[in-house]
């Protein structure tokens, strides 16, 4: 680990991912030197490609990821260990300090039970109902007497939704109950919530925290498209500022944690879904001024501290790229436990 003009070893895993490749984006806008590896489970995966070692590894669930990321870490003996995916994040944070133990290596994840109240919708809203906050109300679609109550007070138009999901997948807004039971049958394990606000007033942010203290943070409105942001605009409000660090410092993440939020119909910020890590803006927040990667391996490598960056007043495009290989590259990357031993 060398502090010298910011040179770092950072292993990003997925590769393949918006969020993976989103870190890969921040750490190439930023002051540090890094020098990357990055990892995925296809070769056709553009992040590999852009520069650094590559490697693959198996799926999250798989029976020898852990065996594979250990014997990648011993080889190449990265500083710090960036989670790209949302799959592998609950397998890590229960890895991360016997990673560190073994290899000194520093894993950005946030503890087992973080982790997973952002990774369930209803546990979410849970969380926050239990420490004050503002939620979206929300019904098990099982439990039909809190989804009957969940209509007496809200009425339609309501959301049903995956407990567990992402970008949008299996979320439908429905109008009336068939419509509600229809979609609930389509959704395992799902979670019926009012329908806060619209899309014009919906916002992605971000709290860093270390030590129980969220010292920076960033809000940003955004306009969807299939799941993902695909504008983004800055926002400059003392009040949601403090909102975001209350929900960061409540949660107590480690480093990173994002919010999705809307603004309801008397002024309220509604958080209906957390991410307990970098998220797929995070390359738009580095554009605004707010280099949250470069931050958190300051911070956890040489102890540098988090302060409030200024942020730009600045709208952001989001626009779709290319990364162009020979048709043989693919096959020259290699398995991750080739080879190695952990």
């Amino acid at each position: 680990m060398t502090k010298q003009n910011g040179s770092v070893r950072v292993l990003v895993t997925g590769g393949g991912a918006l969020l993976g490749q989103g870190i890969l984006r921040a750490l190439r806008n930023s002051g540090l030197q890094a020098i990357t590896t990055t990892v995925d489970v296809s070769p056709l995966s553009a992040g590999l490609y852009w520069g650094g070692e590559a490697f693959l590894v198996p799926p999250a669930a798989a029976p020898d990821f852990l065996e594979s990321v250990f014997a990648l870490v011993a080889r190449v003996r990265p500083d710090i260990l960036l989670v790209g995916t949302d799959v592998e994040l609950g397998v890590l944070a229960d890895a991360r300090h016997d990673i560190q133990q073994r290899f000194g290596t520093r894993v950005v994840v946030s503890s087992p039970e973080v982790v997973a109240i952002a990774d369930d919708k209803f546990k979410t809203a849970k969380f926050f109902r239990d420490r004050g906050f503002a939620a979206p109300m929300s019904a098990l679609a099982s439990d039909v007497d809190a989804v009957q109550r969940l209509i007496a007070a809200h009425g339609f138009p309501l959301i049903v939704k995956p407990c567990i999901g992402a970008r949008s997948y299996g979320v439908s807004v429905v109008h009336d109950r068939q419509s509600l039971d229809d979609a609930a049958s389509r959704v395992q394990n799902g979670v019926v919530q009012e329908c806060v606000g619209d899309t014009d007033h919906e916002y992605t942010a971000s709290g860093l925290c270390f030590d129980g203290v969220c010292d920076a943070v960033i809000v940003m409105r955004r306009d969807l498209r299939d799941g993902n942001t695909y504008r983004a605009f800055t926002v400059n409000d003392a009040g949601l500022n403090a909102q975001v660090k209350k929900w960061t410092e409540a949660l107590q993440p480690y480093g990173p944690a994002n919010f999705q939020f809307r603004i309801d119909k008397s002024g309220v910020p509604k958080v209906f879904e957390i991410n307990a890590r970098f998220s797929g803006t995070t390359p738009l927040r580095a554009h605004a001024g707010f280099n949250e990667v470069e931050m958190c391996i300051r911070k956890i490598l040489w102890n540098e501290p988090v302060t409030q960056p200024a942020i730009l007043p600045v709208t952001i495009l989001r626009h779709w790229s290319e990364t162009v290989i020979p048709q043989d590259q693919p096959a020259q990357v290699r398995l991750a436990n080739s080879g190695l031993t952990p």
